[in-house]
């Protein structure tokens, strides 16, 4: 299959991450994969704020490189780069009826979020950013799509939208099959959900001391007062992570853990170990390659490369088609 996924560069990526570029790492082995950093996207929420997104654009590349994406076997390129995203974008935006992008249901929640944050976001990219995610997804005929159960309705306006043009006009566009995702959702080190604006999160880069004081920054049991006392594992921080993490212990961890025979202090300390452990890779991999000079931009001008022939196939099969 041609899969294609993506994300907005929000600078260097976090452990809550790791489920997606797992997945990745898979549909790569078997597949013709297009990942790209959505960079555009970055400004329907943050068209004040641009200042980082060059600089967050590598930063995110090289923890994609370091954890196993393959520039070679997948293409790895920058939305920006390939025009033909914004040119199949306006050509969708005069067959796109109105009324499909005011009912996308995380429209209207964001713009109240978001105002009630003092940011207005009624703008006419963001009411069109599920169209833009459309044409991300057409410009290379994409089979199949990574996506989370909320992002199904996007994908299904996509389906319509490939729908329309192909009755319009002539057949171009497949329908591009969602492939849900079974994404872990790890939380932050304070229980709520891991963000670089909470400050709760622990990037896959972190430093091993980082990464061990995060750990002990962990919420724990709160009705556990003494190192004695008998636990309860499904109410604790750490024994989400340490299912993922100490997968070979967690059986042992969870019933020491109830009989009152390891402290919070132990656990974590167990967790930080395994946890580095699984870091260390990644952590000399991005050092390697932020080190490396000129690398980054060979990635990105191979990847725009590659993305900019099937896009321009693309067009030329559209243009052909409107007759334009």
């Amino acid at each position: 299959m041609r899969v294609l996924s993506g994300m907005r560069p929000s600078g260097k990526l976090h452990i809550g991450h790791l489920s997606v570029l797992s997945n990745w790492l898979k549909l790569q082995e078997e597949n013709e994969c297009f990942f790209f950093v959505a960079d555009w996207h970055a400004l329907t929420t943050a068209f004040d704020e641009t200042a980082s997104i060059r600089v967050n654009t590598r930063e995110m590349l090289a923890d994609w490189l370091a954890v196993g994406i393959d520039p070679e076997r997948s293409t790895v390129f920058v939305q920006s780069q390939v025009l033909e995203h914004a040119e199949l974008l306006l050509l969708f935006s005069m067959i796109t009826p109105l009324s499909w992008l005011e009912r996308v249901p995380t429209y209207k929640d964001q713009v109240q979020q978001l105002a009630a944050r003092g940011k207005d976001i009624a703008t006419y990219g963001f009411l069109g950013y599920p169209l833009l995610q459309a044409a991300d997804i057409l410009i290379y005929r994409a089979d199949a799509v990574p996506v989370g159960q909320d992002q199904l309705p996007h994908l299904e306006l996509c389906r319509e939208v490939a729908r329309r043009f192909n009755h319009l006009y002539k057949p171009v566009f497949p329908e591009p099959q969602a492939l849900l995702a079974d994404t872990a959702l790890l939380p932050g080190v304070d229980g709520r959900k891991m963000s670089k604006s909470y400050g709760n999160e622990i990037s896959l880069g972190a430093a091993r001391e980082t990464v061990e004081k995060r750990v002990r920054m962990m919420i724990t049991d709160p009705g556990r007062i003494r190192k004695n006392d008998p636990g309860n594992p499904e109410i604790c921080n750490v024994y989400t992570y340490q299912t993922l993490y100490n997968r070979d212990l967690v059986d042992e961890i969870t019933v020491a853990c109830r009989e009152g025979r390891i402290g919070c202090v132990a656990c974590k300390a167990r967790l930080a170990e395994s946890l580095n452990a699984y870091l260390e890779p990644i952590r000399q991999r991005r050092a390697e390659i932020l080190a490396e000079p000129g690398y980054l931009d060979d990635v990105m001008a191979h990847g725009q490369e590659k993305a900019a022939a099937a896009a321009r196939e693309t067009m030329r099969r559209v243009r052909q088609a409107v007759q334009i």
